[in-house]
């Protein structure tokens, strides 16, 4: 029988996954199956530049995995079995169940309202591609003088609300910091990003408490009222409730805790990787939610998954976070590194050439994605999976 691999989520650890595991092993003895929501590949590192109006492709997955032995299962993942190691899909035929032998959990992260009165009715996020073309709607709806608040300083909020000001010039961006804006970031770093808002002529209130959102104005919990035709949520991420409520053992936001090779400390036919992974770097500290997270925990459960089933000895790849990229719109960015304890380094670089070099890793990222089997060599293709092989 064919070894049977389920990767759930499709997108950049879960599509890079599938695509090197379908070159590397032999479609005679493993069978690979992806079940992802939508059939296009997001570019979620992009959904802020999609919202604030800019064209962004989607990629067909179907186009994404031509020429490998991926079958693509377009539904939505309802829960987990690991006990009878089947995972439950609901789609237009009513779904069903799927067997597997080894699972790659790679569902990802959404936005967090963080039990914030309003949110869920009232406020846009970037999060997912469905909610980023609401707010894209929402802003092509607002004439000159529209009001948008953002509502959260992390890298996201910052991103989105810079991006927004520059593409839509005509509207009154405002951006709401929980404490100083940019704490995370050195020195030099935070003036060149209050410099980037000023020169956007984004209004930032900094040390400010989001108590409630409503349909036309965030209350603060100071007591002052902002008025929004479009209020954007970016106060934190968290994942969804499927790997809980299957007993894997997670964290208490529910990340999946694995070992060094992204195998599930609990159940050890799971894998998990990209923001579903409460994964250890090598210093000693949980990995973020990050694209750069997500191919560093992708090729290490990539590796784990083949040795296992070859019989070879698991080596273990790099699990680093050494820097932030920010994007401040089209035209500015700041790269800020960090040290092995992830805080900001002393120096930091930023400006044109950064905004180019940050694009540039996106377009790889898509094409690195895009193209799963590119880079493998010949002799590492078609592997042979051992006949009692277990991961």
């Amino acid at each position: 029988m064919k070894h049977r691999i389920v990767v759930l989520g499709a997108g950049y650890a879960g599509a890079y996954v599938a695509g090197i595991l379908a070159r590397r092993l032999s479609a005679r003895d493993a069978e690979i199956t992806v079940v992802n929501a939508v059939p296009d590949f997001v570019q979620r590192l992009r959904l802020h530049q999609f919202a604030a109006g800019q064209d962004i492709a989607a990629p067909k997955l179907v186009d994404v995995f031509a020429g490998t032995h991926v079958r693509l299962r377009v539904a939505r993942v309802t829960a987990v079995d690991p006990e009878r190691r089947v995972v439950a899909v609901a789609d237009g035929d009513g779904g069903g169940e799927l067997a597997y032998d080894t699972l790659l959990y790679a569902l990802g992260s959404h936005g967090d309202d963080r039990g914030v009165p309003g949110v869920a009715e009232h406020a846009f996020d970037v999060s997912a591609r469905p909610s980023a073309a609401r707010l894209r709607a929402r802003l092509d709806s607002l004439g000159a003088g529209g009001r948008v608040v953002v509502v959260g300083d992390g890298l996201t909020g910052i991103e989105s609300a810079t991006e927004i000001a520059e593409s839509r010039p005509g509207l009154e961006v405002t951006l709401v910091a929980r404490g100083e804006l940019g704490a995370r970031l050195s020195v030099g770093a935070r003036a060149h990003l209050r410099a980037a808002c000023d020169r956007l002529g984004i209004t930032v209130l900094e040390n400010a408490e989001v108590e409630t959102v409503e349909a036309t104005r965030v209350r603060r919990a100071d007591g002052t009222v902002l008025a929004s035709d479009a209020t954007v949520w970016t106060a934190g991420f968290t994942v969804g409730p499927v790997a809980a409520a299957a007993g894997l053992e997670v964290t208490e936001d529910g990340r999946i805790v694995v070992d060094r090779t992204m195998r599930s400390v609990s159940h050890p036919d799971v894998y998990a990787v990209g923001d579903s992974a409460h994964a250890i770097g090598d210093n000693g500290l949980p990995l973020p939610m990050s694209c750069a997270s997500a191919g560093y925990t992708g090729r290490q459960a990539v590796e784990a998954i083949m040795g296992r089933l070859t019989g070879r000895e698991v080596p273990h790849s790099t699990l680093a976070h050494t820097y932030n990229h920010i994007s401040l719109g089209r035209r500015d960015a700041i790269l800020q590194g960090v040290d092995d304890r992830g805080r900001a380094r002393p120096k930091h670089s930023g400006g044109r050439k950064i905004a180019w070099l940050k694009e540039t890793v996106l377009k790889l990222s898509l094409w690195a994605t895009s193209h799963p089997t590119f880079g493998v060599p010949q002799r590492r293709r078609q592997v042979t999976v051992r006949p009692t092989a277990r991961v």
